[in-house]
């Protein structure tokens, strides 16, 4: 989704469509799905965990699911997810696992389910990992693909779990708001929960070992434009942010 519909900040208002000006007095700026022109101030600086090399971390060439046809046709997907199903994450870092639980948060897992079943995921960027707050991902490296998905909003989920390190939810551009995009907290994050963030499940036993390595020098400031990664896909962001970190596979687990 492009982030042309709403800004990164604090306070989210039903008022504001394509940004706000309003921003609390804070260091990190919201998981939304759009950047402002102006970001807000970011956490201090942090050493990043990852190591500078950059053939580990380069976009993947390989598209084995790029052109899954199903991927065009959103609508179609749109199978009622299990109670509780895992999902790997073969990353440029290493594997994670996560666990979601439908309960939590039923139309978010739903539409996890269906986007990780048809391989939404694979060789998508970790293109926003702010230090100290969250990893965003859920841009398609393949435009057709995002294009398609770019008005598949579905309705928020109430908040039944916080938002603590470790779990995943879906990021937003205002109320009823979500398509694709998911982020991690890399802390607990609960001032959150307050503003409609409804986590849907958790990275499993050591797995923020290797979420925690995801390269975060780049943060907001230095950071990829959304909109652009949704029109140009991987070749924008290979040219323009070398160390990003990718997911090569995000499957279910049987």
């Amino acid at each position: 989704m492009s982030f042309a519909r709403w800004s990164i900040c604090i306070l989210l208002t039903a008022a504001l469509a394509a940004g706000c000006s309003k921003k609390e007095p804070s260091s990190e700026s919201q998981p939304a799905e759009k950047p402002q022109a102006s970001a807000p101030a970011q956490p201090p600086p942090a050493t990043s965990t990852a190591p500078a090399a950059e053939a580990k971390n380069a976009a993947p060439t390989a598209v084995p699911h790029g052109d899954d046809p199903s991927l065009l046709h959103p609508a179609r997907l749109n199978e009622k997810a299990p109670e509780k199903y895992q999902v790997r994450f073969d990353t440029t870092r290493g594997a994670f696992t996560v666990t979601v639980t439908r309960a939590w948060a039923p139309l978010g897992a739903d539409r996890f389910y269906n986007l990780v079943k048809h391989h939404f995921y694979d060789n998508a960027a970790f293109f926003r990992v702010v230090p100290g707050f969250v990893v965003q991902f859920g841009i398609s490296s393949y435009p057709k693909v995002s294009h398609a998905w770019k008005h598949t909003e579905i309705k928020d989920d109430p908040v039944t779990q916080s938002n603590k390190r470790g779990y995943l939810t879906f990021a937003t551009a205002g109320p009823d708001t979500r398509t694709t995009q998911v982020f991690i907290s890399l802390k607990d994050n609960q001032r959150l929960d307050a503003m409609g963030f409804a986590p849907f499940g958790t990275v499993d036993g050591q797995g923020m070992n290797v979420v925690d390595m995801l390269y975060d020098v780049y943060g907001d400031a230095g950071g990829p434009d959304q909109e652009q990664i949704e029109k140009q896909g991987a070749p924008y962001l290979k040219k323009g942010w070398p160390k990003l970190d990718y997911i090569k596979t995000a499957t279910l687990v049987d």
